[in-house]
């Protein structure tokens, strides 16, 4: 279980206070308008922001004084985040060992990786070679392999076609299951919400506006649901 308790995270004159529950193994989205703090709570999850007061535990423990290295979670980005001068195996093998150090084992699970995400026989290429939908399915691959229980993604597939960004929203969901991963991801599409994750949360102006199961959360929309969507 993912547990932020009213936790206090500051950026210059800007400031959140965030309470959150994400069960294990579930898929959580967050909703909201541009700056309201979405991407913030992602970057204060994975270590990246400092936070004050309140707690912030990953299975019962305590992140606060762990570098992001350390905390059991991998990221996504928008930015696909890969090596133009590595070939693609060699990005996804940065999951596994970033000096690349890899035996004929590791080698293997890099190529089944690339095989679950449907790059299978692009190994050899470089990152320019392939289409941006490819490129996030490298990263994906990568983020696998690197087996953290928790996977946040900060919108990766925000400048996919809406057919793409269901396949690949799809894949990440199926991918989750199967590892046993708690995912929480931040969208601006709300149709993306409604297909991949079991919980929404709307972010609002640094704080939780509303939280509820998916089925539920566009059935009983708040006063600050019903002005987000318009």
């Amino acid at each position: 279980m993912i547990r932020l308790d009213h936790l206090f995270i500051a950026l210059d004159d800007w400031q959140m206070t965030v309470s959150l529950e994400v069960a294990a193994g579930s898929f959580c989205a967050l909703i909201g308008p541009s700056g309201a703090g979405k991407s913030t709570i992602l970057n204060a999850i994975a270590g990246f922001l400092p936070h004050g007061n309140g707690q912030l535990l990953i299975d019962g423990r305590d992140m606060a004084f762990l570098a992001p290295a350390d905390r059991p979670v991998s990221m996504l980005f928008q930015e696909h985040n890969l090596f133009n001068h590595m070939t693609v195996e060699q990005n996804v093998g940065l999951g596994v060992d970033p000096s690349l150090k890899l035996g004929k084992t590791e080698w293997l699970r890099v190529e089944e990786a690339l095989a679950q995400v449907g790059l299978d026989g692009m190994g050899k290429r470089l990152p320019r070679a392939l289409s941006g939908g490819q490129r996030q399915r490298a990263s994906l691959a990568r983020a696998i392999l690197r087996r953290r229980p928790v996977l946040l993604l900060d919108e990766p597939f925000a400048a996919l076609g809406p057919a793409l960004r269901k396949g690949m929203l799809q894949l990440v969901r199926d991918l989750a299951e199967k590892n046993g991963q708690t995912i929480i991801m931040v969208t601006h599409h709300p149709d993306d919400a409604r297909l991949a994750a079991d919980q929404i949360a709307l972010v609002q102006e640094g704080t939780i506006a509303q939280v509820g199961k998916a089925d539920a959360f566009f059935a009983n929309p708040s006063d600050a649901l019903k002005a987000y969507l318009g």
